[in-house]
């Protein structure tokens, strides 16, 4: 496989430093999902979109040229880019999600055991719970009040912030610990932050999380029953960056997906006037089944197109369903990269390998391609046509070895209404971990594919 770094100038080559730069500082930034979203509104309303709930309260009429956004419940977002063409023609869309795996603190957190204020948690998507243990992590999120008001979090990632920490059993007394599988070698019901140390004055009970409840008070305004309306979460504290001796690689936390969420927002906003509408979904819930009010099997996506032919004058649902059956997608997720310290994972001829360009998955899935979307051959083709045209590095490749296992996407989901799907995204090492490996030529290759695909698929 060649290196996609072989084919840049001096001048090409500092843009990719440039382009992910900017990328690393993102989610160093964006570390939930809540945070992401708010950043690419700030970004959109920058490039003069406009929030698609101005369009209706306000009985606007929307055109060719004009841009709007939909912001769903903070935690998820469209934005579209009318085209020249027709809306019932299709559209051209990307579509990443900005939710991570991570720990999530429990309706009923806040405990004392053994000398120690901690927090109950409950981890969120595919993990392996032993690498979330003696890693220094922020807390992050909202809490809502009765009154209606919102509180933001965030502790740790700041330089002169505490950060927190989920405990080990040292190697000496972990022999028997140590012979289990490692699935089990740290239960979930283990992964509980370390909160708090310092009690309470002439307090007998509990002395060490009354002063823990004191500081929240004091500093936030929060009570314990505020954690029963809260959405906090406790993610790597340290921010993204450029990994290996010619720092040519980024190491961070969420790179899955927000790696394909920032490449896709960037070539969205990047495309100023197209003939085909283009359209970026960001969305939530993907690590968990893509479920609820801001996962892809919500219909925010179709309400909001169905808002927009409105606006433009089309009352026919029959409109609807044209436009997102004639649509083509480009499902912007990551792919598994080949690890030379475990090459019996990969299937070596269709393995994708850091610094070979954007990996283009026709299917996913399980044995068997079982829940995959599996692209048309057609569709295929005039994805590469458009990739060779303007010189984007692909790889054509699959997860991993057929029976080891598999791993899903949203493509499934756009395919239902019809649409040409296919994945596309960025190969990256440690997926999943706390702190995820990408290369910057696949990061720039893959913000280079999704303009191509946005400005030339028709």
């Amino acid at each position: 496989m060649k290196s996609a770094w072989l084919q840049y100038n001096e001048n090409e080559k500092q843009n990719v430093f440039s382009f992910n730069e900017q990328y690393m500082k993102m989610i160093s930034k964006a570390k939930t999902e809540r945070l992401f979203i708010s950043e690419a509104i700030a970004l959109a309303k920058e490039k003069g979109y406009q929030d698609i709930q101005n369009v209706i309260e306000n009985q606007k009429e929307l055109k060719p040229g004009d841009k709007v956004y939909v912001n769903m419940m903070n935690k998820s977002m469209a934005l579209m880019n009318i085209g020249t063409d027709p809306l019932e023609k299709g559209l051209n869309i990307l579509g990443a999600h900005v939710d991570s795996p991570r720990l999530d603190v429990k309706p009923n957190p806040l405990y004392e055991d053994g000398g120690l204020a901690l927090l109950d948690l409950h981890y969120y998507g595919g993990i392996k719970k032993y690498q979330w243990v003696t890693v220094p992590l922020a807390l992050m999120g909202v809490v809502c009040l009765k009154d209606g008001t919102t509180k933001e979090i965030s502790i740790g990632t700041k330089e002169n912030d505490p950060v927190f920490v989920v405990s080990d059993l040292l190697i000496h007394l972990s022999q028997e610990r140590m012979k289990e599988n490692a699935s089990n070698v740290i239960p979930g019901e283990n992964l509980n932050v370390t909160f708090g140390n310092i009690p309470v004055a002439d307090e007998e009970k509990e002395a060490i999380k009354k002063n823990c409840l004191a500081i929240l008070k004091n500093q936030y305004g929060i009570e314990e029953e505020d954690f029963f309306s809260a959405e906090l979460e406790f993610v790597p504290a340290d921010p993204a960056r450029s990994c290996g001796l010619d720092s040519s690689m980024v190491i961070g936390y969420g790179q899955d997906d927000r790696v394909c969420a920032y490449t896709s927002l960037m070539a969205q906003l990047d495309c100023e006037s197209v003939k085909r509408t283009s359209v970026t979904l960001l969305v939530d819930k993907e690590e968990v089944g893509s479920q609820g009010a801001t996962g892809m099997h919500s219909q925010f996506f179709e309400n909001f197109v169905r808002e927009i032919l409105y606006a433009m004058g089309y009352k026919d649902e029959r409109t609807l369903k044209r436009t997102l059956q004639n649509s083509t997608m480009l499902s912007s997720d990551v792919a598994a990269a080949h690890d030379p310290n475990y090459p019996e994972a990969s299937s070596p001829n269709n393995q994708a390998y850091l610094g070979c360009g954007v990996a283009l998955l026709k299917y996913v899935g399980a044995r068997g391609k079982s829940g995959s979307n599996d692209a048309n051959a057609e569709y295929m083709a005039r994805l590469r046509n458009i990739m060779d045209q303007n010189h984007v590095k692909i790889q054509y490749v699959e997860l991993g070895k057929v029976d080891l296992g598999g791993g899903g996407t949203i493509a499934y989901i756009l395919a239902n209404y019809g649409m040409q799907v296919v994945d596309f995204g960025v190969p990256v090492l440690n997926m999943h971990s706390p702190f995820e490996v990408s290369s910057k030529a696949d990061v720039y290759e893959a913000y280079k594919g999704y303009k191509a695909f946005l400005e030339n698929m028709n």
